[in-house]
Parts: C-alpha cells; sequence; structure tokens
C-alpha cells in the first residue's frame, strides 16, 4: 500500500497568545501572528488554508474567510521552553523537551576552557574589560550567539577552509558536554579567515559577548551548520525510527539544517517558491514514506516585522499547497502547522509563544475536531502510529480520531 505521511510546518505561524505567555514570555499575552495579518490585510484570501480548517483553529472568521465543515482542525501548545524553531522542530519530531538553562558564556567560559584543554585542544582567553571567550586551536572561537535571545545559544564560528567543518562539528560537541543552554551552533564559511571573523566581534548589554555572523563574513561562500540542543536524542525522534524501520525519509528547507536524518534525504532551502516546489516533487516521487518541510521566510518576515512580506508568503504557501492537496491519495496524511509565533505588529523582532494551527487532510476522513494538543510531538507520534513503528519518546497520536466516518 502506498502511502504518505507529510508535514508542512508554516515557521512562526502562531493562532494567539499561549495561556502561559505572560509569565513564561511577558509581553507576547497579546501576541497573536495571524491576527495581526488580518488586521492588517483584512480582505486577505487563502482558500486551501481555509477549507483545511484554518479559521477553525483560529476560532473567529474574518471577512473573507469563515469555517470550513469539511476540516480535520486542532491546535498546539508547545511544551518547550520559549518559543524556538529549534526545540519546536525537535518536539515536533518527538522529542521531549528539557528546559536549558539561560546563562551568559561568561559562566562558562572557565569550565569550558578547563574541558577543551583536557581534550588536547590549544585555548587562549580573549579578553575585552569584564567579559571573555575563547579562541581554539587558532582557528574557532566559541562565544554568546549575539543574533538571538541571549543567553540561549553559544557559537563555535570558524572558517572552513582553515578548520573543516567536522573537526567544528566535534568540538561543538565537545563544548555541548559541559554546558545547559538550549544550543550549541557550530558554523562557519569558506573565503573568510579567522580575522575577518574576530573582527566581527561585539558585545550586547554589558553581559555578553560574540560574533556577529553576518559581519564574520561566514554566509558569504561554502556555509554549513548543525544545532546541537540540549537534551535532544535523535533516537527517538520519527526520522530515524522511520528509517530503521525502512521507511523512507525527507526534510525539506530548515528542518534539514536542524534535525537529523542520517539515513534519509535532506535538503536546506530558503525561498518558499522553492522549498514548496521540492515538497511537490518530492510527494510525486515518493511512493511511502514521510515528508516535513520549513517553510522558513514566513519567520524571516515576523523577525523583520513586514506584515505585508508575510502575507504575500501566506498566499504563495497556500497556493502550492492547494497542489499539494491535489497529489495526494485517500490513504495519505497533510498536516499544516507551525512551530511557534512570530506577530509582525508585536513591537519586538522575537519569536513569540502562540498557540499553533493543527491542519489535517485525510483522504475522504471530514468534520474531525483534534482539540487542543499539549504538545506538538503529538504529530510526531501520530507519523509513527501512521507507518505502524515505535513511537517517539514524546505525545500522543491523533491518529485514532481520523476515522472514516
Amino acid at each position: 500500500m502506498n502511502q504518505r505521511f507529510v508535514v508542512i510546518v508554516l515557521d512562526g505561524f502562531g493562532i494567539g497568545a499561549m495561556s502561559d505567555a505572560a509569565t513564561a514570555r511577558p509581553g507576547d499575552e497579546s501576541s497573536s501572528t495571524l491576527g495581526s495579518i488580518l488586521n492588517d490585510y483584512p480582505d486577505l484570501k487563502l482558500p486551501a488554508l481555509e477549507r483545511l480548517g484554518l479559521m477553525n483553529a483560529f476560532g473567529k472568521t474574518s471577512k473573507n474567510m469563515r469555517f470550513s465543515k469539511e476540516a480535520n482542525f486542532g491546535k498546539c501548545e508547545l511544551m518547550h521552553f520559549g518559543a524556538d524553531t529549534f526545540m519546536g522542530h525537535q518536539e515536533i519530531m518527538g522529542t521531549l523537551p528539557k528546559v536549558p538553562k539561560v546563562q551568559p558564556f561568561q559562566d562558562k567560559v572557565d569550565e569550558v576552557a578547563e574541558h577543551l584543554l583536557s581534550l588536547g585542544h590549544k585555548v587562549d582567553v580573549i579578553s575585552r574589560g569584564k567579559l571573555r571567550y575563547l579562541l581554539v586551536d587558532d582557528a574557532c572561537t566559541v562565544a554568546d550567539n549575539i543574533d538571538a535571545d541571549f543567553g540561549m545559544a553559544y557559537n563555535c564560528t570558524a572558517p572552513l577552509d582553515v578548520m573543516p567543518f567536522e573537526k567544528e562539528l566535534e568540538l561543538a560537541r565537545q563544548v555541548r558536554e559541559v554546558v545547559t543552554v538550549n544550543r550549541v551552533i557550530p558554523f562557519g564559511g569558506t573565503g573568510n579567515t579567522i580575522k575577518d571573523i574576530l573582527a566581527a566581534e561585539e558585545t550586547r548589554e554589558d553581559r555578553f559577548i560574540g560574533i556577529h555572523a553576518v559581519k564574520s563574513k561566514s554566509y558569504e561562500q561554502g556555509y554549513m551548520c548543525r544545532h546541537l540542543g540540549y537534551g535532544v536524542d535523535k533516537s527517538v525522534q520519527a526520522p530515524t525510527i522511520l528509517s530503521e524501520a525502512g521507511i523512507e525519509v525527507t526534510l525539506l528547507g530548515k528542518v534539514a539544517d536542524i534535525v537529523a536524518n542520517d539515513d534519509g534525504k535532506s535538503i536546506s532551502c530558503v525561498d518558499t517558491g522553492e522549498v514548496l516546489d521540492l515538497t511537490l516533487d518530492a510527494v510525486k516521487s515518493m511512493k511511502h514514506g514521510f515528508i516535513c518541510t520549513n517553510v522558513q521566510e514566513t519567520d524571516l518576515a515576523g523577525h523583520s516585522q513586514d506584515a505585508k512580506w508575510y502575507m504575500e508568503l501566506l498566499k504563495l504557501a497556500d497556493a502550492k499547497i492547494a497542489q499539494i492537496i491535489e497529489l495526494l491519495n485517500d490513504e495519505d496524511v497533510l498536516v499544516v502547522m507551525a512551530d511557534h509565533g512570530n506577530d509582525p505588529d508585536i513591537g519586538h523582532n522575537k519569536h513569540t509563544r502562540e498557540n499553533v494551527p493543527l491542519l489535517v487532510w485525510h483522504g475522504q476522513v471530514h468534520g474531525v475536531e483534534l482539540g487542543l494538543r499539549k504538545s506538538l510531538s503529538d504529530v510526531g507520534a501520530s507519523v509513527c502510529d501512521f507507518f505502524g513503528v515505535a513511537a517517539p519518546q514524546n505525545g500522543s497520536s491523533f491518529m485514532g480520531l481520523l476515522k472514516q466516518k
């Protein structure tokens, strides 16, 4: 039997603040990514998402979009700390999130330096007044990530002409062994030098010091990156479980950068049209398997606080989703969801802690209310249930609700 389970993650597409937003992320309690876009563009029409139950999940209609009687819909809370793309996708794949520690690198610099020295690395401590970071093996800095929420991640930045990415990744894993922040991120590019990287040093709030990623010239050519999360075990995630059972797995877009898929196919891509065209191609070529696509540009529009760009991306994605639905058979499942919010009108350019839509297409099954799910992991659990393989670490399958009436 040919069966495909397709998940499309519209990155940052929240539908209203979570009940704990006021305490978990003060300032986010008024957030609503979809609400802001509809307020700015009340004439917006998204036929495919409307049909899938977007307004049902949102809980109210708009000028041009109504509730759908045929939709299978619900919404998901975030179980992970904060509102994070990396941890959101680990959660989707079935990881039980652990609470990381928010901690400036200053609190860990000595411990990390001692650990790396014990493993035979050359370690130099670079001091800028009271702030310090590390230069390892004359080729890789270890410092705060100053391009995201402060204290949530440490970056390892290297010129890949000097330190191959495999060696940088090994170094980052060694840093990961002794720190408990959300992420350790090794990245770099070719064509730049350690001088370029050191010249991109910047401080924030007199507490954080790191390398400005764009100014380091790492993105200009040969860019490579990996995100090493706290408490993430790929062996208990849906892609690994499926691959070990001989089921094909394809990850497209940013999810290819941040979710382990050792035995499957992963293609990194940012452009919305391109990544959804790759999804169309994958659906056409795959007979039996799992596809997950991340549409990253919606998140970038939220970060840019650009509601117009966000609206235009939603229209493009909606049209492509309609084409994907046309390729599916009654045995297939399509899920359209998000990983967190990114309200373009909230007044800051960070993610927002919002419930996300859970819109499910499954052949002749219609009108099923999936309720408020407590974790994004319910999707990963449903994927594994659909294919009859072992359950991931976290999540409750909703496949039992999708019985043909």
